[in-house]
């Protein structure tokens, strides 16, 4: 079942102007000015000039009267409209091949079948919330069974992100405004005339007398809200974008011709990738039914590719999560991020050199929605900073580590609390309290001191931690930590941590 997320940018236009000049403090008000003839008014204004009293619609003579410190930039919609599409199209390479601008401050898309790669719906919406947060962006996110749920629970949340269940949305929507059905401004105030206040009311009003007095607008939006109707996302776009496709006369279904019109498909689309040079790292196969409705394959590769036999395959074992339905009427391959690729030439055959690649065995695995990749080292001493995930088949990074002392196998993600009898400033502990179990330490070496990096962060000036190589009692071996010098309280905190344990 189709399952369509929202996300709605409140404050694009204020933050376009913040992510353009990032020396604008967080905290210094914001509001847009539109003007038409002499009349000038706020069209939109971030949070911290809300705060202050601005309102959208507001006079601008009347907002700046009321903050004198406000900042008042003429409002460019065309460039809020590009800013949007933007995002989108960054939107389309990261999470969804069906992705859409929700003119004027969101975006809509389809992921189905695709939670489950990111730990579901929750984990799902509270990554894609935390990246848009990321790169400065107010953001509020909603899932729901159709695009008009999620776009009005989105926008009436006050939290950041919301997940409307399976089958939920009559009870999700019969409480919000009858402002969230994307209906015109005339219509929303003509039915509150009426009397009507959220879409519960209006959804259990006979249809006939509606539909004559406002047309069939409204019983359209209603439809769609509550799935009667399908509304199809149109994916964007963009001219860079290389993209091939094959329209029916006679819509098809059986799995041996869709696979054999998906593998005609590739070899256009690596004909087309070789005119420019490019290599393909993400596809999508667009399947448009004659229901209206569309459904969508993702397939990456690890290292641009251009192998017909390669790519073809890559689809092919995943053709067969189609459902064709009344049928398909159009195929659409689209090179959603693509590459240069540089020809390279076979070694001879004279030499026998065998080089294993596994770069097809990391496409089969990231295809099936595993997280394939390396750690590589990462010159700083601060143990959780020394490492970072990288591609699977990237390139080897030159950089190593300089560390004199051991280090453990396996590095715990947050370091643990431990209770520690130790004599203080530098003597390994004695025993130790970890998980609830008492060890008794039977062999120590240390102390390894490691300073905080002061160019990272100013509380690290005068930070630092004692490390020490411990065995207990059972023969485990632990990598645990004093935060501090153990007689400066500056210099942290003086408890103990375990940090990572030895083969």
């Amino acid at each position: 079942m189709t399952r369509v997320v929202s996300i709605f940018l409140p404050e694009l236009a204020t933050d376009r102007i913040r992510r353009a000049d990032p020396s604008i403090p967080v905290d210094q008000p914001i509001a847009m000015i539109a003007r038409s003839g002499s009349k000038r008014w706020v069209s939109a204004a971030d949070r911290a000039a809300k705060t202050t009293g601005v309102r959208v619609g507001m006079a601008a003579a009347k907002a700046q009267a009321l903050f004198q410190g406000l900042t008042m930039i003429d409002a460019d919609p065309v460039a809020d409209t590009l800013a949007l599409e933007r995002i989108t199209m960054w939107a389309l390479t990261q999470y969804s091949p069906i992705v859409a601008v929700d003119a004027p401050d969101g975006i809509v898309m389809d992921t189905e079948g695709a939670d489950h790669l990111q730990g579901g719906e929750e984990s799902m919406l509270v990554g894609i919330a935390n990246r848009f947060r990321g790169k400065a962006l107010t953001v509020r996110v909603a899932i729901a069974d159709t695009w008009g749920a999620a776009h009005a629970c989105a926008r009436a949340a006050a939290r950041d992100t919301v997940v409307i269940p399976r089958g939920s949305t009559a009870a999700a929507v019969a409480s919000l405004p009858i402002a969230l059905l994307r209906l015109s401004e005339k219509i929303v105030g003509d039915l509150r005339t009426l009397g009507f206040r959220n879409i519960g009311e209006l959804s259990v009003t006979p249809r006939a007398p509606l539909a004559l007095r406002f047309g069939p607008e409204l019983g359209r939006r209603l439809d769609q809200m509550f799935g009667r109707l399908a509304e199809p996302i149109d994916p964007i776009r963009s001219p860079e974008l290389i993209e091939v496709s094959r329209s029916f006369a006679e819509p098809i279904g059986a799995a041996e011709t869709i696979d054999k019109y998906v593998g005609r498909l590739v070899i256009q689309l690596c004909d087309e990738l070789q005119k420019k040079g490019l290599g393909v790292r993400r596809t999508d196969l667009i399947v448009e039914k004659v229901d209206n409705t569309r459904q969508a394959i993702r397939a990456g590769t690890a290292k641009p590719a251009r192998d017909v036999a390669w790519l073809t395959k890559l689809f092919r074992d995943r053709t067969e999560k189609i459902e064709p339905g009344f049928g398909i009427e159009k195929l659409s391959l689209v090179a959603v991020i693509s590459e240069p690729l540089e020809e390279s030439q076979r070694a001879s055959s004279l030499i026998d050199d065998e080089v294993t690649d596994i770069v097809p065995l990391i496409d089969v695995f990231g295809n099936r929605g595993s997280r394939v990749y390396r750690v590589a080292p990462v010159a700083s001493d601060v143990p959780e900073r020394s490492v970072q995930r990288i591609s699977a088949a990237s390139d080897n990074i030159e950089a190593c580590w300089s560390h004199h002392w051991p280090r453990p196998v396996r590095l715990i993600a947050r370091p643990e609390l431990i209770e520690v009898i130790a004599l203080m400033p530098d003597h390994p502990p004695v025993s130790i309290t970890w998980r609830g179990k008492r060890r008794r330490v039977k062999r120590a070496d240390g102390p390894e001191r490691i300073f905080g990096e002061w160019w990272e962060r100013t509380s690290e000036w005068v930070a630092v931690r004692d490390y020490f190589v411990i065995e207990d009692d059972t023969g485990e071996r632990l990598w645990v930590f004093r935060s501090g010098d153990g007689v400066d309280t500056a210099t942290g905190s003086h408890k103990w941590f375990v940090h990572g344990v030895f083969a």
